[in-house]
């Protein structure tokens, strides 16, 4: 074993698969040709003398060897960020970088704010992760970034979260649906209406079904969609009825692609949460970032 042939490149490299359980998803991730990435794994395996991976049918899985190096290497992946935020605060928040992940709800209000953050601070590098809820929560697992925005902060990790602006939730139908324009309509009139659904685990899904079993009506699943887009799309052909943020619809509901439905108990109120793991330190450019969202937190429900 001579682990001073090994590289930080190729102990990123590994960590990352490590992390994704799969060579062409880490690939992908660090936008690396499955080839080149599989060649700095096997030359880190022939550093360290042993296999890190072992593959049983279409799965891998990290050996004794690769669990060791994988601890070892988040050691050095924690000390490397402290190293960054020291260093970072010593400088101010003139420089440094930022990593954000953020729910997909929210790219349309969070990424305008970001664009006056580094207008106002051009020495800060960004990096900003868009995912369901699922991706954000292995992040925030694996501590990959230094803020995370979403609704329903993970019950199953102890995490600080903080609660910046309300989310509501509205009901969306085609215009030329029949309860369009009706008032005060019961949740019961929607027994029989299909719906377009979020993924499994959403917390608007969550809490859409929720909402609508207090009041004696299972929600008919039409289609589930992952993207957001797709649902206002799939809503506005006529396929079916969806709850979506407000923040998500309100470009559609102007044009009158879509309208929303006056529905006793609407619009659901929900809140968007900046959330990062307790303990971690975080840099003076995250500090700064969460203080202007927080200064700025009007103009994401607007």
């Amino acid at each position: 074993m001579n682990l001073r042939h090994a590289t930080q490149h190729q102990l990123r490299i590994f960590l990352a698969v490590a992390r994704h359980g799969s060579f062409a998803r880490a690939a992908e991730a660090l936008h690396l040709s499955p080839p080149t990435l599989s060649l700095q794994v096997k030359q880190l395996s022939e550093s360290v003398g042993q296999p890190l991976f072992e593959q049983l049918g279409k799965k891998i899985y990290l050996t004794a060897a690769g669990q060791t190096l994988m601890e070892a290497c988040q050691d050095i992946e924690s000390r490397m960020e402290r190293l960054s935020q020291d260093l970072s605060a010593l400088q101010g928040v003139e420089r440094g970088s930022l990593k954000i992940a953020i729910l997909t709800s929210v790219k349309y209000t969070v990424p305008k704010l970001l664009g006056g953050f580094c207008a106002a601070h051009p020495g800060i590098e960004v990096a900003m992760f868009v995912g369901n809820r699922e991706s954000l929560l292995q992040r925030l697992a694996s501590n990959q970034d230094d803020l995370y925005i979403m609704g329903q902060p993970p019950e199953q990790m102890d995490v600080v979260y903080e609660t910046f602006a309300d989310n509501l939730l509205v009901l969306v139908a085609p215009p030329q649906h029949p309860l369009a324009g009706l008032r005060n309509i019961p949740a019961t009139r929607l027994l029989d209406e299909p719906f377009i659904l979020r993924e499994p685990g959403s917390g608007t899904r969550l809490t859409a079904e929720r909402f609508f079993a207090g009041h004696g009506v299972a929600l008919k699943n039409r289609l589930e969609l992952g993207s957001t887009e797709a649902i206002k799309q799939t809503v506005a052909g006529g396929l079916g009825l969806a709850v979506l943020s407000v923040t998500t619809v309100q470009s559609e509901l102007a044009l009158k692609e879509l309208v929303q439905l006056d529905v006793q108990g609407f619009p659901l109120i929900r809140h968007w949460q900046v959330v990062y793991p307790r303990g971690k330190r975080l840099s003076a450019a995250a500090t700064a970032f969460k203080d202007w969202l927080f200064e700025r937190k009007s103009s994401v429900v607007r």
